[in-house]
């Protein structure tokens, strides 16, 4: 990796704007970026700057999904994807993870594919490892830094107290701890330019070659 540039595809969530009214939640009817995917993003950008290449950040989601990724392109991602189809509606971890997965086959040739760990909503921490099975790929969770030597990845992670170091050859799967780095915030010039441009790709189900079924 060390000797060439690196293709950094992160999967990130547009959450639901959600304000507790007396023991209730009510929705306000607009998504933003799921906090636990700031840190990941941020990962990414810094990974590319010391290598080279481009960060992809790819969602699923209804259109209002295109603010998370207007935000991401705002921190500085290269591309945006949005796996946008009535089909997906309600979808289950499961059936996120195969639409994520068929898509990021479509973006390879790709080095790393990066998580948040869980998100502010459903919290259920399944998405990136079930999508790291169904892809067949080396998985590593809560990651707090990503060294590369060569062809080699080494990352570290830190569960109930011990410091684990692990390393594999891309790609690999890795979730990355919200403690981990300081997102950078997003610049509201760019912010502007990519609101005003649009120039996401768009995919529903026909384009990832899968069926409803499915």
């Amino acid at each position: 990796m060390a000797d060439r540039e690196l293709h950094i595809v992160v999967c990130i969530k547009a959450v639901v704007t959600e304000i507790p009214v007396k023991g209730y939640v009510r929705t306000a009817g607009s998504l933003e970026l799921n906090p636990f995917d700031r840190p990941v993003l941020e990962m990414a950008l810094r990974l590319r700057e010391v290598h080279g290449g481009k960060v992809t950040a790819l969602t699923m989601g209804p259109e209002a999904s295109l603010a998370a990724l207007y935000e991401a392109q705002a921190m500085g991602v290269d591309e945006v994807v949005l796996l946008c189809d009535s089909a997906l509606a309600g979808s289950d971890t499961l059936a996120t993870s195969k639409a994520l997965g068929a898509a990021v086959r479509k973006l390879a040739p790709f080095d790393l594919l990066l998580f948040g760990t869980r998100s502010s909503d459903s919290d259920t921490g399944q998405v990136g490892p079930q999508t790291a099975v169904l892809l067949d790929l080396p998985l590593v969770t809560f990651v707090h830094s990503i060294e590369s030597n060569g062809s080699r990845v080494t990352v570290e992670r830190r569960a109930d107290g011990f410091l684990e170091e692990y390393a594999f050859f891309p790609p690999g799967v890795l979730t990355i701890d919200p403690t981990s780095v300081q997102a950078r915030d997003p610049k509201l010039s760019r912010l502007e330019s990519v609101f005003r441009k649009q120039d996401e790709c768009r995919w529903g189900l026909s384009d990832l070659g899968l069926s409803s079924d499915e």
